[in-house]
């Protein structure tokens, strides 16, 4: 018995570490030439997105649904439509909510963390994050699929986000899941799908 025990660790562990690999110095090269062709043709962006939120006091991870949109150079918005209605515009410099209605506005220029923290989301949704300097990134790669982890330099912003894994789709080379670790054991995953890139998108879908 235990040795049927001990095989079967051997067989579970063997296929989590077949699961994700380490990138050679080629094959990141390659990956990061991919993602930065496509996202440079990125002009506009929509996705339904179903956003896990992950508490480790809790039985069952936090589960909401909507649709982001994206316009180049850096105008996004996330509309939460289930199971409540909640919209964030990230445009000029601020941070539009309109919770159910009730409107409210943060100004990313009073916060250099705000400000670091639109600039992560833009980048995560354009897949343009390779050349920041404030994030330790390390690659690899699991059956098709590329994963990027991002490890925040700056010991402050690192107070609110341990690591970002952005996971790619080997053949488009877009982002296909956003996942925010946090301090904690807590994080938040973000699942993006049905997407559509550069279909025409007015800039007044982003005055919430």
């Amino acid at each position: 018995m235990k040795t049927k025990i001990a095989l079967l660790i051997l067989f579970i562990s063997g296929n989590l570490f077949a699961q994700e690999q380490k990138m050679t110095d080629a094959e990141i090269a390659s990956f990061k030439q991919d993602v930065n062709v496509v996202s440079k043709k990125i002009k506009t962006l929509s996705t339904d997105f179903v956003q896990y939120k992950h508490m480790d006091f809790l039985s069952k991870d936090i589960e909401t649904s909507g649709k982001m949109i994206f316009k180049e150079p850096n105008l996004l918005q996330w509309q939460y439509k289930k199971p409540y209605n909640y919209s964030i515009v990230f445009k000029n410099g601020k941070i539009l909510i309109n919770d159910e209605g009730k409107k409210s506005a943060v100004d990313i220029g009073n916060s250099k963390i705000f400000g670091r923290i639109n600039k992560l989301i833009v980048g995560s949704v354009s897949g343009n994050m390779f050349d920041d300097k404030e994030f330790a990134i390390s690659y690899f790669k699991s059956k098709g699929q590329n994963i990027a982890k991002f490890v925040p330099k700056d010991a402050t912003l690192k107070k609110y986000i341990k690591q970002i894994e952005l996971t790619f789709d080997k053949e488009e080379a877009t982002v296909v899941q956003v996942k925010l670790l946090e301090s904690s054991e807590d994080y938040t995953r973000i699942v993006l799908k049905n997407k559509v890139i550069n279909a025409k998108i007015d800039d007044s879908l982003f005055s919430n």
